[in-house]
């Protein structure tokens, strides 16, 4: 019985689809090639849709013309806005600057997008309309550094200036005003970078060491980027490319004779102020090097050679929770030790930090004797593995020009592609709502 309804029903369809043919009003040929036509795994729904994933295409990236009195002219006072930033007299970043070379990255991210050519997450592009994302090229570290650097310093007065001139150009933008700033990338990784006007720019995304110093309701993981300071010791790699002492050595292990390692300013604020206390809580061990320095070009060498001679590495937290020392850790393939509660980690969402770094909270360090006890027990295959892990991933933090594939540079801009859907479902809502964020 089952049978013949089932008869019946396909019968009845075949009939109907042979009428329609005959009509007129279906033609199959079209439909069965274009599924010829697409490629296994493709429906054709998928292709005709405007939703499609862009996933594989990079960043495309307008970058504002600003007048060189916010960008390179902080390098070279007689730089002059006759003719346009190119690739091709961009001055290169002083090797001689020492500890500003940190709070550098705005400079490297404005010089990828002037380079053309090679593998990269961020093209730049002339038509601002064609653009996924704005790069406002205002050097903000290096203005404070610059400008700003006491605090007090009549210079502020300029540093001040400059935030007031940007943020006249940016509000009379109209790419700035169709999304209130929030698909601009704006850099400030130096923690008082841009601090006279930083509630301004609270929607747009913002490039920084770590929160800080930022209210919740400015900076946070979901809208903005975490970025690495650029490291300041030497690295094992020049442009990219391994040089010199590769680190390859038969006993890597025992060729580090230093077990914890630590140079640098014990004097600092907040978080920081662990410092003091380790400094007293290790005094006294042979294995230990913990010594109070200020960055000059020799001590960072001196910082070199020494992170480059220790097993391990102490990254406490700084006047914030992060610091440079973390990163010319990494760059000297020294296993960070990384003791603070409250750090953010650069591109944690593609590495994994736990399998070349070692965690320790401010509890656990302040015990006595609980940090050297755990280290000097810390297994010899164990350390093998994770500082073979960190000779891996050491290229993402290299900054460097022309920019390399899966650099710090690039890994930046692929964080920022990361944040755009949400930008775009924001701006969207805003040009529906009639009245603000009711849901919040």
């Amino acid at each position: 019985m089952y049978g013949k309804t089932i008869c019946t029903i396909v019968f009845f369809v075949f009939l109907i689809a042979s009428y329609s043919i005959y009509m007129g009003t279906v033609d199959p040929t079209p439909y069965f090639s274009q599924l010829q036509s697409l490629p296994r795994g493709i429906s054709s729904s998928s292709s005709s849709s405007p939703c499609n994933s862009t996933a594989a295409q990079p960043l495309r990236v307008f970058m504002y013309d600003l007048p060189r009195k916010f960008n390179i002219a902080m390098m070279d006072p007689h730089s002059s806005d006759v003719e346009p930033i190119t690739a091709k007299n961009l001055p290169p970043w002083p090797q001689t600057s020492g500890i500003k070379r940190q709070h550098s990255v705005e400079y490297w991210l404005m010089a990828s997008l002037l380079h053309n050519g090679g593998e990269k997450e961020a093209v730049r592009v002339f038509d601002p309309e064609s653009a996924d994302a704005f790069y406002v090229p205002f050097f903000s570290s290096l203005s404070f550094n610059t400008h700003g650097k006491n605090m007090t310093d009549p210079d502020t007065e300029f540093d001040r200036l400059l935030q007031v001139e940007l943020m006249e150009y940016l509000e009379n933008s109209n790419y700035w005003q169709r999304s209130g700033g929030r698909d601009h990338v704006i850099p400030m990784t130096h923690p008082n970078a841009f601090r006279f006007l930083r509630q301004q720019v609270n929607a747009s995304i913002l490039i920084v060491a770590d929160f800080g110093r930022y209210p919740k309701e400015m900076a946070r993981l979901d809208k903005d980027v975490v970025s690495p300071y650029v490291h300041v010791v030497e690295s094992f790699r020049e442009d990219g490319v391994v040089v010199g002492d590769d680190d390859s050595t038969p006993d890597p292990f025992e060729a580090r004779g230093t077990l914890l390692y630590f140079r640098g300013n014990t004097v600092r604020k907040a978080e920081g102020r662990i410092r003091l206390k380790l400094e007293k809580l290790l005094a006294g061990n042979s294995d230990v090097h913990y010594e109070k320095s200020v960055a000059t070009t020799q001590n960072i060498k001196v910082s070199t050679e020494g992170m480059r001679s220790s097993k391990f590495c102490l990254h406490p937290a700084g006047d914030t929770p992060s610091s440079c020392r973390l990163f010319d850790a990494i760059v000297s393939h020294c296993i960070p030790v990384i003791i603070s509660d409250k750090i953010e980690l650069p591109f944690e969402d593609e590495i994994d930090y736990s399998e070349f770094s070692v965690f320790y909270s401010v509890k656990e360090a302040l015990e006595p004797g609980f940090i050297l006890d755990n280290l000097r027990q810390f297994p010899k295959e164990k350390w093998l593995k994770m500082w073979e892990n960190l000779k891996n991933v050491s290229h993402h933090f290299e900054f460097q020009y022309p920019p390399k594939r899966e650099d710090a540079v690039n890994m930046l801009w692929r964080q920022v592609k990361h944040k755009i859907p949400n930008v775009k479902l924001a701006v969207h809502r805003n040009r529906r709502l009639k009245v603000p964020d009711w849901w919040l």
